[in-house]
């Protein structure tokens, strides 16, 4: 059983026109039904937090994607098929495929929806910078300690910037860098594990569809979950951190500052 290159994996699906999730639109789409233009607008130029969308509510819309999403990828995964309509029946790249850009999918709404910027993903390329970015939020998904470190010590660092933009640049230098290249290895090797079961229960027709389903019904929600659970408990998703700090002046933090303080405490 050869290892799946998550890698190269990811920059491939991430292209893949109906991975994108535009944010301004699934932010009013979700919003709109819900609280005043103003405060969809607000929510849209900085965050729904920052716009006094409590986390409660926040949560409410994120169980729904979940759920959403979750259907999606069980249906497809039980059809051989990846986001966008393509297939290609008999191969592994297509289980690959389809449950990274799944993945991809929930990772972006929920980033979104607790306060992060657009990641500006587009189909001719992907930048090492949100490249790892993605890296890292997979990694949260998969219950992988490193990621959510990296994620914590930038995003602390990083939280007075009132876009609460994640300083991507940050990603590709320092202690971080070496702690994404972890990151995807264990995540390869992780996804290696669930697209071979996936693989196995699609070798007995009919049945092998209704088991692959379930398998990924079983690994996809949880993942989703874990990354939910874990946006809502920062700062950023809480509408009190904004009350306290609206009215202090903001400024965009050093990207060197960012890296070399999060060396320091890696080191300690």
């Amino acid at each position: 059983m050869e290892r799946i290159d998550f890698e190269t994996a990811l920059v491939e699906v991430a292209k893949l026109p109906m991975v994108k999730i535009d944010r301004e639109l699934f932010l009013r789409k979700e919003l709109r039904n819900h609280y005043s233009k103003e405060v969809v607008d607000l929510a849209i130029l900085h965050s729904p937090a920052y716009a006094g969308i409590k986390t409660t509510d926040i949560d409410r819309i994120a169980k729904n994607c979940i759920i959403a999403e979750t259907r999606r990828v069980t249906i497809i995964s039980a059809a051989t098929g990846i986001p966008g309509g393509l297939a290609m029946i008999g191969t592994v790249s297509v289980d690959i495929m389809q449950y990274l850009g799944h993945l991809l999918r929930i990772l972006q709404e929920l980033i979104y929806l607790y306060g992060w910027q657009d990641l500006n993903l587009n189909e001719s390329e992907l930048d090492e910078e949100t490249k790892n970015i993605l890296t890292l939020f997979i990694g949260v998904m998969f219950g992988i300690s490193g990621a959510v470190k990296a994620i914590n010590g930038i995003a602390s660092l990083a939280a007075n910037q009132i876009a609460k933009k994640l300083p991507q640049k940050a990603l590709t230098k320092g202690t971080i860098y070496p702690i994404v290249k972890k990151t995807s290895q264990m995540i390869g090797a992780k996804m290696t594990k669930e697209i071979f079961a996936n693989g196995v229960s699609k070798a007995v027709p009919v049945v092998g569809a209704v088991v692959s389903g379930s398998i990924t019904f079983a690994s996809f929600k949880p993942m989703a979950k874990r990354l939910r659970r874990y946006l809502a408990s920062c700062e950023m998703a809480d509408t009190s951190y904004y009350e306290m700090t609206r009215n202090e002046e903001f400024t965009d933090v050093d990207i060197d500052t960012i890296t070399n303080d999060i060396d320091d405490k890696e080191s300690k």
